[in-house]
């Protein structure tokens, strides 16, 4: 029988149930999830670095996705008002979709 011991998606335990199995699992308190949210941001941003399409590598981005939007609820906020923060950086400083590569600074 593997052992986990990792945070999962809210349906993966009516998943694996569907598959005849048995398992056991927890509710995280508030500090255990803070932790197992970081560790999760760390292995979903490792398998979107190892993905080897661009199939592979947009699944991993949802879940980097999922994982942000949970950490924003941590952080007292919501994804809206995470979008809207990023909307506004935006704004002001810019995106990524220009690819401009800053090289140096002259004093």
């Amino acid at each position: 029988m593997p052992t986990y011991n990792k945070l999962v998606r809210d349906n993966i335990p009516q998943v694996i149930e569907a598959t005849g199995k048995t398992f056991r699992t927890r509710i995280l308190d508030d500090a255990e999830y803070r932790v197992e949210l970081h560790t999760k941001l760390r292995e979903e941003m490792n398998e979107y670095l190892s993905a080897m399409n661009s199939a592979d590598a947009l699944e991993e981005l949802a879940d980097l996705l999922e994982v942000v939007r949970a950490l924003s609820v941590i952080h007292c906020s919501t994804p809206d008002a995470l979008e809207a923060l990023r909307a506004q950086k935006a704004a002001k400083r810019g995106g990524f979709q220009e690819r401009v590569y800053l090289i140096n600074v002259e004093d």
